[in-house]
């Protein structure tokens, strides 16, 4: 019985099992401890518990009156839906072409897109700036759209067709057989197979715009086209850190991205289990 007891034991306590629990506390805490800090008054974060005694909202409508932090929320969200949605769309016709169809150039193609994928955006920042400057897009939109949609579409390219190498095309030929086109063949059989690794690009590209700071903070120095990174780092000035707002923007600022894992994580995980498997 003893042996049995500790087999049990040790089929649950292990090493990867204490990895993830030490992982998971170590992004939890200061989540709590963030979200926490987030309604105590201004003046009481010298005071704060792990279990605060009263609740203020006075640090998120300090961040949204005083430091014009819808502004910020506006923009980001719209470069942030814009580039997903370019990226998804020419993703999949990318994905698609590279992944079913015939033709030459393949494995040039996707050592290019990984040398794209991890190329340093620091190295092409200067040359970046002196283009939108020339053509007048500094402090726009289609600046930040143009050039997260560049870096982000690579890796979006991969996963894609990672995961549209793994659809039968038998269902293709069905289709064609039926006397559909290419592109209706595309809509209607591949992309609903596909949503999977779909969710996967889009959330991966969802959460690398919304967090990106070096570009968003080189091309745009006007308050009204700044994003929540660059302008959750301008709160304040030179005598004065208003920590309170800064924790209660970045709560903000955390929960699209944390709804949208929470409701797409079974489309996240099978996405990337397929394109690990199939790849």
């Amino acid at each position: 019985m003893r042996n049995r007891k500790r087999v049990g034991w040790h089929k649950y306590v292990n090493g990867v099992t204490i990895s993830t629990l030490v992982t998971v506390l170590f992004i939890l805490i200061p989540l709590y401890w963030l979200v926490v800090s987030s309604f105590n008054a201004p003046n009481d974060l010298d005071n704060a518990r792990l279990f605060p005694s009263t609740l203020s909202g006075a640090n998120y409508s300090n961040a949204f009156v005083a430091y014009d932090f819808g502004i910020y929320f506006r923009n980001s969200i719209i470069v942030t839906i814009a580039t997903t949605a370019i990226v998804l769309v020419l993703g999949t016709l990318a994905g698609y072409a590279l992944g079913r169809l015939p033709m030459r150039g393949k494995f040039t193609t996707m050592v290019t897109l990984l040398i794209i994928s991890v190329f340093p955006a620091v190295a092409v920042l200067a040359p970046l700036y002196l283009l939108l400057r020339e053509i007048g897009w500094l402090n726009s939109y289609q600046a930040l759209i143009l050039v997260y949609t560049a870096f982000n579409l690579p890796f979006a390219i991969w996963i894609l067709r990672n995961y549209m190498i793994g659809i039968p095309k038998e269902m293709e030929e069905t289709g064609r057989i039926d006397g559909a086109s290419a592109l209706r063949t595309v809509w209607s059989i591949v992309l609903p197979q596909a949503l999977p690794g779909l969710f996967t690009a889009g959330i991966f590209c969802f959460t690398a715009c919304w967090t990106e700071f070096l570009f968003a903070l080189t091309f745009n120095s006007s308050n009204n086209f700044r994003t929540i990174p660059v302008g959750i780092a301008e709160f304040g000035g030179n005598f004065q850190v208003p920590y309170g707002t800064i924790f209660a923007a970045s709560v903000v600022a955390v929960v699209p991205i944390g709804v949208l894992v929470f409701i797409f994580r079974k489309f996240v995980i099978s996405g990337l289990t397929s394109g690990a498997v199939k790849g």
